[in-house]
């Protein structure tokens, strides 16, 4: 089974998945590789792994939360899980390129399938793959959107600018 909710950030619509593990989805509306809400899935706001989820990106997004602390259950494959350990341990206000995950996530050399299984991260912000940048700095992908992976560096401090309204 899965749960769901939504939750309204300041820079967009969220839908929130979990199972009885842990956290398993965080996507903005309309991002690429929404899954959308399959049968199976339930409503239920009073889930406790969707309640600390909600509470803790509120927390992110006052500036009060720079690290997460939630049990977490993404679906993936082993190389995936892997790079999104990886992402978890850049802290808040810092970036890497996609060379350097794919270093730290034991794949050196590999940066365009880091970068892909980057774009595949279903558990957004908390794994905070909006801090790899591409190997000139630049900001490539973000399944999100570039204008929300600027605000979520912005609130950072990593670029100048504002969340978007």
């Amino acid at each position: 089974m899965r749960y769901y909710d939504t939750y309204d950030s300041p820079i967009g619509g969220m839908l929130l998945a979990a199972t009885d593990d842990g956290l398993s989805g965080v996507y903005f509306d309309r991002q690429k590789h929404h899954p959308g809400k399959g049968r199976d899935w339930k409503r239920d706001p009073a889930n406790p792994h969707l309640k600390r989820a909600r509470a803790q990106l509120a927390e992110y997004f006052s500036g009060k939360r720079r690290k997460f602390d939630l049990a977490l259950d993404p679906a993936g494959t082993e190389f995936q899980k892997a790079v999104w350990r990886a992402i978890s341990g850049v802290p808040f206000g810092q970036t890497i390129t996609y060379g350097e995950l794919a270093r730290r996530a034991g794949v050196a050399g590999s940066a365009r399938a880091a970068g892909a299984a980057t774009g595949r991260n279903p558990i957004g912000i908390v794994v905070p793959c909006h801090r790899i940048m591409g190997s000139d700095g630049s900001l490539t992908g973000y399944a999100g959107g570039l204008a929300k992976k600027r605000a979520l560096l912005a609130l950072e401090g990593v670029l100048s600018g504002e969340l978007l309204a």
